[in-house]
């Protein structure tokens, strides 16, 4: 049943919310100030940056093709803000995630020479196809706007990640721009992407794409940190000689 435009947004924000990215274990390993693992928050942080560098391509897109005046100069303004920084009076945001990865002591060599793992790229390249697609559209700015910025809102006792790993590994306010910046910003964008996706969506079937589309992005997220579970934290299977 086609729901109205109030209704679906609602819909689109519950089914947001239904998904929490930080019950993942991972977060369990990496917020324990017993173990303050270092080594695992280096990578992790390092598998981030592999999505950081396509979102402002991701933003550009839905830019490009918005078939709304109003909504088109919202994004506009948050294409410009990825790239100076200018709002926030900080830096373009990939220099800022560079900035966080140096402060956990990692070179730029040893950054750039980081590759996404499967579920990494897999999560990259279904937000590339979906927004370079004029027809899906309003798939591809749920997977963005909603499901990718709304990544950002979490919070563990009222404390976002990026504080409670500062605490935990005593990182300072500068290093952890690129997460505060977000998390004031993409409550807006959160926003902006509710309101354009529920007014885009005139038909049942679009409202279903739309929202499997929010579902499964956070889904990949999740799958993410899975693999990185996997990767970086459980030990290897010794094989028998």
């Amino acid at each position: 049943m086609l729901q109205s435009q109030r209704e679906f947004k609602k819909t689109l924000e519950d089914t947001l919310h239904r998904h929490l990215t930080m019950a993942h274990p991972i977060f369990r390993e990496l917020l324990d100030p017993s173990a303050r693992n270092i080594h695992l928050l280096r990578k992790v942080a390092m598998q981030g940056y592999q999505l950081t560098r396509y979102f402002l391509t991701y933003v550009e897109h839905l830019f490009f093709h918005c078939p709304s005046p109003a909504f088109k100069r919202a994004l506009l303004i948050n294409c410009y803000e990825e790239e100076t920084g200018r709002l926030s009076r900080t830096d373009n945001h990939v220099t800022l995630m560079q900035n966080f990865i140096r402060a956990l002591g990692v070179s730029d060599a040893e950054r750039d020479a980081e590759t996404p793992l499967p579920a990494t790229q897999r999560l990259i390249d279904y937000r590339l196809a979906a927004v370079r697609d004029p027809q899906r559209y309003h798939i591809g700015a749920a997977a963005v706007m909603i499901a990718s910025e709304g990544q950002n809102l979490e919070t563990v006792a009222d404390e976002a990640r990026h504080e409670l790993l500062g605490k935990v590994y005593g990182l300072t306010e500068k290093d952890l721009l690129f997460f505060s910046v977000h998390q004031k910003e993409d409550v807006g964008h959160v926003a902006q992407g509710l309101a354009l996706v529920s007014t885009l969506c005139v038909t049942e079937q679009m409202q279903r794409e739309a929202l499997e589309a929010v579902d499964l992005t956070c889904q990949m997220f999740y799958d993410m940190y899975e693999d990185m579970y996997r990767h970086y934290c459980k030990p290897a299977i010794a094989v028998p000689a």
